[in-house]
C-alpha cells in the first residue's frame, strides 16, 4: 500500500425527507445567500424546489435560481452562473440534482472567486486556490459528485469534455434521500449504476501489490450494484434497494475505496470523448468502453482479473487457462450491463466508427502515452475504441 492522505469533510445527511432540513444546513455552514442551481424541469414539477425555496425562507436565507443544466454540464451555463453569483452576492451554490448540475455548481464556485478564465482550471493552466462552498440535493445516484473533489465541464466550441479536482470542491453538506430518485426512468438508473461501478474498476485495476483491504471494499460496492441494481429496474420504488445504491454513489467516488493504490482513469478519459461528441449519457458510453478496455488490457495482469472475475462475477478459477478466467469475467460484466438495459458496442450507443480518429486526436496523446494500469498511446486507444464498435455478448 502507498502512502496517502485522505481528506473527506462533506456532512452527509441521509434519509427520507431530509431535503427540508436544506435551509438549516445551508445556515450552518455558513450560506446567507444562496445559488439554487437545477437540470431541467422536473425539480420543479415535482415539488422539490418549491421544498428547497420554503426551507430556505423559513431560515431567512435569501437566494436566487439558475436552472438548465444539461447532461454533460455545459461552459456556457456556469459563466451565466458565474455572472448571476457576482451581481447577487451569492456565498453558497446549492446544487439540487444530479453529477451534471453538482459538477456545474462546482465549477460555478471555481470561477465566481477566479479573476480569470474558470476553463483555465479544466484545460491545466490553472489549479484551485479557492472556491466558494457547495452544497447537494441528490436526485441520481450516479457520478458520485455529492462526496467528490472532482469536476466535469463540457466546452462548447469545440465539444471538450475535461475535468478539474480540489479538496476544496467537496460539498459542505450533501442531503441524499433516496426516495428522490424513485421517479428516475429505468435507462437514467441503469446509467447511474454504470458509473458507479465504472468509479470502482478504475481505482480496482491498480498495479499497487497488497492492497487487500481497499481490493475487498471495491468488491463490496460492485456486488452489492450487481445484487440491487436489478431490483430497481424491477421496482422503482423499492425504497432499501435504493437506499444502497445512493449510499454505493458516494463510497465509489470519495475515494475510501481507492486510497493507498494507483488508480486507472483511462476507460473514463476515453469516454469523455466519445460523449462530448455523440452528447450520450456517460454511464451508457462508459458501458461501452469500459468493457472494451478490459479485454485490451486484461494481459497486463491476467490475475488481477481474475480476481474480479471470482469475487465479483462468481467465475470458476481454471488454473490451467488463467486467461480464460479473465476474458470469462470480463463477458459477464458485460452481459450484466447488458441485462440492465445498457448498450454493449457503438451502433447501440449511436456512434460510428469512422470518428474514431477525431475522438484519438481529442484526446491529446501524440506521440506520448495516457499513464494508469497499462500505458495506453493513441494506437492503443483506437484498437479500445475499435473493439467496443464492434463487441458483442
Amino acid at each position: 500500500m502507498e502512502n496517502f492522505n485522505f481528506y473527506s469533510p462533506t456532512e452527509f445527511v441521509f434519509g427520507k425527507g431530509r431535503e427540508n432540513e436544506v435551509g438549516f444546513y445551508v445556515r450552518k455552514h455558513g450560506g446567507t445567500k444562496v445559488l439554487i442551481h437545477y437540470g431541467g424541469g422536473s425539480a420543479v414539477r415535482s415539488g422539490l424546489i418549491d421544498k428547497v425555496r420554503a426551507s430556505l425562507d423559513a431560515e431567512g436565507i435569501g437566494y436566487c435560481e439558475l436552472g438548465g443544466v444539461q447532461p454533460n454540464p455545459r461552459d456556457t451555463l456556469v459563466y451565466k452562473g458565474i455572472d448571476l453569483c457576482k451581481a447577487e452576492g451569492v456565498d453558497l451554490i446549492l446544487a439540487v440534482g444530479g453529477g451534471s448540475v453538482i459538477d456545474s455548481a462546482k465549477a460555478i464556485a471555481i470561477g465566481v472567486l477566479y479573476d480569470g478564465d474558470f476553463w483555465d482550471h479544466y484545460c491545466g493552466k490553472a489549479e484551485v486556490k479557492q472556491a466558494l462552498p457547495v452544497g447537494v440535493i441528490l436526485t441520481i445516484a450516479a457520478a458520485g459528485s455529492e462526496g467528490s473533489p472532482d469536476t466535469v465541464i463540457t466546452k462548447e466550441d469545440g465539444m471538450l469534455k475535461r475535468g478539474a479536482g480540489s479538496d476544496l470542491l467537496r460539498a459542505r453538506f450533501s442531503i441524499l434521500d433516496p426516495e428522490l430518485t424513485q421517479t428516475l426512468p429505468a435507462y437514467q438508473t441503469a446509467c447511474g449504476a454504470t458509473d458507479i461501478m465504472a468509479h470502482v474498476f478504475e481505482r480496482y485495476f491498480t498495479n499497487t501489490p497488497e492492497v487487500e483491504v481497499t481490493d475487498r471494499l471495491c468488491e463490496a460496492v460492485l456486488l452489492t450494484m450487481i445484487k440491487e441494481t436489478p431490483r430497481v429496474i424491477a421496482d422503482p420504488d423499492n425504497y432499501d434497494a435504493r437506499a444502497n445504491i445512493m449510499w454505493a454513489g458516494m463510497v465509489a467516488h470519495n475515494n475510501i475505496v481507492g486510497v493507498g493504490r494507483q488508480q486507472d482513469w483511462n476507460s473514463h478519459g476515453i469516454e469523455h470523448e466519445l460523449s462530448g461528441l455523440y452528447d450520450v449519457a456517460h454511464g451508457a458510453g462508459l458501458a461501452v468502453i469500459m468493457p472494451a478496455w478490459m479485454e485490451y488490457v486484461h494481459k497486463h495482469d491476467v490475475m488481477r482479473f481474475c480476481q474480479m472475475a471470482v469475487r465479483v462475477f462468481g467465475c470458476h478459477m481454471n488454473f490451467a487457462d488463467p486467461e480464460a478466467t479473465a476474458m470469462e469475467g470480463i463477458r459477464r460484466f458485460r452481459s450484466f450491463l447488458h441485462s440492465i438495459g445498457m448498450p454493449i458496442n457503438f451502433a447501440e450507443l449511436g456512434a460510428k466508427e469512422e470518428d474514431i480518429p477525431v475522438m484519438v486526436e481529442k484526446l491529446g496523446i501524440g506521440s506520448g502515452k495516457r499513464a494508469g494500469f497499462m500505458e495506453l498511446s493513441a494506437e492503443d486507444v483506437t484498437e479500445i475504441y475499435r473493439i467496443a464498435a464492434h463487441a458483442s455478448l
